[in-house]
């Protein structure tokens, strides 16, 4: 068994073995002509749930041949230009192989003595990410496993700089559209059940900036605390971006903690174009981006950024077989002292390798083009007559609905939508995705491909529909 170890002697095994691997990952990309199979639940656990775990196959090109079977076949290939479902994107080839390169060399990014030259390439990037929003010289942060880590510890840091220990007191704002993982953050940090405020949004779906002013001189009126207002920038259902330069002045004026959840909007640091759409940033006390978002980077990439390193020390403790507190004296860098996890994979090189290659530029380009898309995305849905769509993009998210000629019955056109997502799905021509709109079922393009064209987007409408009708046509036909 020792020769499956990855060590000196097996370097010609390990070089094959990864090479059949690509291979059969190469053959599936360079052949796979539809986002998905459209398999079910019910086809695949059974070939699944008969593979005995307890009975090996002892070789690659076998093993390799059962994943094909139960998950290469079958997976959901977010690099197809139909694939417009969540914020997943294609990934750079440069990212994929720091991706290779950092899991055969398995640093952990918790203390020195196990990364080394990895704890500084991470700590360079949490400086270049801190430059180009802005937040000056005092800045620091971390990487992350997502937005929702991020979120949950800028929280964190948000409730201990408050400075009182009366949990039910405190209070966090936020957009009534605004991520889940703020209110998951909440209850995990012990606030009540309330303490999140929803904060009315605009027709844009922006936060009210006079709402939350309302909404702050409340909370100081009856006696709570405003512990954080959370801005969002890119909104996970309409890439929508608050009024970050407003938010920061009554933030400045109640003396709140600004956080601004940037995980979706962070592609906007590279954009030539765009750059604009997030000013105000900067003045953030802690801000969350996901290069695995908008900056094409592999699951998991994101971090936590400060702007000021100090408050970071609310995440810190020291133990004597890892980090004991003579080494901060001693001036050895270890990145748990920042950050919720302890072992923790070097992600940072993927973005390394990106910029290195690349560029920010040619990240921002990327980015620029399927904002561009969701543009002309736009104007085509604008100008169908079969479609009801919300907002004119920000970023690069559509939300519309079906509107069928002859039906009004807004429960039926719900149907007729939820439908139409289920059905194109089960065909595995096209992944889209589905919200809540006032309480009525809407369909979503999140487009963060740059491969995706404007005919894949009336492509995908017409399919829609034509699902949409089949269903209202075999409705009326039962209802007769």
């Amino acid at each position: 068994m020792r020769s499956h170890l990855l060590n000196d002697t097996t370097a010609e095994r390990y070089r094959s073995s990864v090479t059949e691997g690509i291979e059969r990952v190469a053959a599936k990309l360079a052949t796979t002509d539809r986002p998905f199979t459209g398999v079910t639940v019910d086809a695949l656990a059974p070939r699944i749930e008969q593979i005995d775990l307890d009975r090996p196959l002892h070789n690659t090109t076998a093993v390799l041949d059962e994943l094909e079977d139960v998950y290469l076949r079958d997976a959901i290939y977010f690099h197809h230009p139909r694939y417009l479902a969540h914020l997943n994107c294609p990934v750079v080839i440069p990212a994929v192989i720091g991706e290779a390169v950092l899991s055969a060399v398995n640093s952990s990014l918790d203390t020195w003595d196990q990364s080394a030259g990895g704890t500084l390439i991470e700590r360079k990037l949490i400086d270049w990410t801190a430059e180009r929003i802005g937040l000056g010289p005092a800045a620091d942060g971390v990487f992350t496993s997502g937005g929702t880590q991020s979120n949950l510890q800028a929280l964190l840091l948000a409730r201990e700089e408050s400075k009182t220990d009366s949990l039910a007191r405190m209070r966090v704002f936020a957009s009534e559209v605004s991520h889940f993982s703020v209110k998951k953050s909440a209850k995990l940090l012990g606030l009540s059940a309330d303490s999140v405020v929803s904060v009315p949004v605009d027709h844009d779906k922006r936060m009210q900036t006079l709402a939350l002013a309302h909404e702050l001189e409340r909370c100081e009126r009856d006696g709570l605390i405003p512990m954080a207002v959370v801005a969002t920038a890119g909104t996970t259902d309409f890439g929508s971006i608050d009024p970050l330069p407003e938010i920061a002045e009554l933030c400045a004026q109640f003396g709140v903690w600004m956080h601004v959840d940037a995980a979706y909007g962070c592609g906007l640091l590279a954009s030539l174009r765009r750059r604009a759409l997030l000013d105000g940033i900067e003045r953030a006390d802690s801000v969350t981006v996901d290069y695995h978002k908008s900056f094409f980077q592999p699951v998991s990439s994101s971090a936590l950024l400060v702007r000021d390193a100090t408050t970071l020390r609310h995440a810190t403790y020291h133990a004597e077989y890892l980090n004991p507190r003579r080494m901060v004296t001693e001036r050895i860098p270890n990145q748990v002292d920042k950050s919720l996890q302890t072992t923790r994979r070097f992600d940072a090189l993927k973005l390394w390798m990106t910029l290195r290659t690349m560029g920010a530029d040619g990240i921002g380009r990327l980015f620029d083009e399927v904002c561009d898309l969701a543009e002309e995305g736009w104007r085509l849905l604008a100008a169908d007559p079969r479609y009801d769509v919300v907002v004119e993009p920000r970023l690069s998210t559509l939300v519309f609905r079906y509107i069928p000629e002859a039906v009004t019955d807004p429960a039926e056109i719900d149907r007729a939508n939820l439908y139409a997502r289920k059905a194109l799905f089960a065909s595995g021509d096209a992944v889209v995705a589905g919200t809540k709109v006032g309480g009525r079922h809407y369909l979503k393009f999140t487009l963060l491909n740059p491969e995706t064209t404007a005919a894949d987007i009336s492509a995908v409408l017409d399919l829609i529909a034509g699902h949409a009708e089949q269903y209202l046509g075999g409705s009326l036909d039962r209802a007769s």
